[in-house]
Order: C-alpha cells, then sequence, then structure tokens
C-alpha cells in the first residue's frame, strides 16, 4: 500500500584483469630509482675500475684506509706504495681509491 516493491540492486560489474594505471606508480619509482641510484654507481664503479687499471710507476697515491704514498712497484694485484724515504708497504690494487696530482707529496 504506501511501500513500493523493492527490486534487487545490479550487479557491479566485474573487474577485468590488472589495469595499467594501477601498475604505472610502481614502474615510475623502479625507472627513478635506476636513474638516481644503480646508473650513477655503476658509472663511478666503472671510473674507479679505469683509474686502477691506469696506474703506474710514480703515481702518488691515497688508499681506502688514508695511507698516502708513490707507486714503486706494480703487479697484476698488488702495488707497493712508498710511504716514507725507508719504508714500502704492499697494497692491493682495490685499496687505491684516488690517484693525486703530481707534486702533492712535496707539499705535505
Amino acid at each position: 500500500m504506501f511501500i513500493g516493491t523493492a527490486h534487487a540492486a545490479p550487479a557491479a560489474a566485474a573487474a577485468s584483469g590488472p589495469d595499467f594505471l594501477s601498475f604505472l606508480p610502481m614502474v615510475v619509482i623502479f625507472v627513478l630509482f635506476y636513474f638516481m641510484l644503480v646508473r650513477p654507481q655503476q658509472k663511478k664503479a666503472k671510473e674507479l675500475q679505469n683509474m686502477i687499471a691506469a696506474l703506474q710507476k710514480g703515481d702518488e697515491v691515497v688508499t681506502t684506509g688514508g695511507a698516502v704514498g708513490k707507486v714503486v712497484k706494480l703487479a697484476e694485484q698488488y702495488v707497493t706504495l712508498e710511504l716514507s724515504a725507508s719504508t714500502q708497504v704492499t697494497f692491493q690494487r682495490t685499496a687505491i681509491q684516488t690517484v693525486l696530482p703530481k707534486g702533492t707529496l712535496k707539499d705535505l
């Protein structure tokens, strides 16, 4: 009488597989991660490898431990540094951090 007939609501449309837009933020984050972190780190590692491969006798270098010296002897995996007039120490090539400009040791 006063109340009309109640009808069931129409069924919601079923989701049709994963939507590209839902993955877009994740893809953007991975792209940013690659260009801001991974790629610069790879470039820096490549520069370090090239620097270590180009070491020569007489180069003045700094090791990762902070030792400063002149390259006296080079081997395939090792380098001997002269830290002072009577002190020579052998390091692994990978321990070389930086090649200094010529004449830096005289200024120290």
